[in-house]
């Protein structure tokens, strides 16, 4: 009896083992196919507006143009700078498009508009001429309203010439002296006589003058009175 009982529970507990292996494996199989019923599902995709385009044709704005040109025109006060040769001059007529030009400053002076003609331009301020061509339109427009603009300065200008390695004609819109204007002709060419520099300048009755420039002095400090600003019109030369 002892022995067929002892029979009956080693054969409930080996089966109770085999049922927990079973029980086990089956909750082991369940997750491996929820891990990979997770890895299939592809990730949420971000929702864009209709009119985005898709990130990878995303392109930044461009950036602004760098090489605009510079204008030519400094700024010029209507009652105070002298129009000279070579200037350029917007005169405007209002409500009389047929008058309004933009005129050159002859060599001569002078400016040509229809109906009045030929005017002198060159030592006059924009504010005086204004005031001569409103006196001349008045003759064949009634109230004239008349505005004159300097759109190219081009009088204000010296020359340098010689062994320097930009030579030619440069603006002179601001206050520049001989050293300046040696920096700005990308300096000297072998063989320049650097103590032999000079200026020609033309003098109010038409004499010229010839203004001597000492280059190795100036850089050591010597004799600084040498350095002297520029005129318009004046040539500097560098043997």
């Amino acid at each position: 009896m002892f022995g067929q009982g002892q029979a009956v529970k080693t054969r409930t507990f080996m089966l109770g083992i085999v049922l927990l292996v079973g029980l086990c494996s089956v909750a082991a199989y369940a997750q491996d196919s929820a891990d990979q019923a997770t890895d299939s599902t592809p990730a949420a995709t971000p929702v864009l507006p209709a009119n985005t385009p898709p990130p990878s044709e995303a392109k930044a704005a461009p950036l602004p143009a760098s090489n605009t040109p510079a204008s030519r025109v400094p700024v010029v006060a209507p009652a105070n700078y002298i129009v000279g040769v070579g200037d350029v001059l917007e005169v405007n007529v209002w409500k009389e498009s047929e008058l309004s030009k933009t005129v050159p400053v002859r060599p001569d002076g002078m400016i040509t508009l229809p109906l009045i003609g030929e005017i002198k331009a060159m030592g006059l301020t924009p504010d005086q001429l204004k005031e001569v061509l409103t006196s001349a339109l008045q003759k064949v427009v009634s109230e004239p309203q008349v505005t004159v603009m300097v759109i190219a300065v081009n009088s204000l200008s010296f020359n340098i010439m010689g062994n320097v390695n930009k030579p030619g004609y440069y603006p002179l819109t601001r206050p520049i002296t001989i050293l300046d204007a040696i920096a700005l002709s990308g300096g000297f060419r072998d063989f320049a006589k650097e103590k032999k520099i000079y200026i020609l300048r033309t003098g109010p009755n038409g004499s010229q003058q010839k203004l001597k420039f000492n280059y190795k002095d100036v850089i050591k400090g010597k004799n600084m009175a040498q350095n002297i600003v520029l005129l318009p019109h004046d040539t500097l030369v560098i043997p």
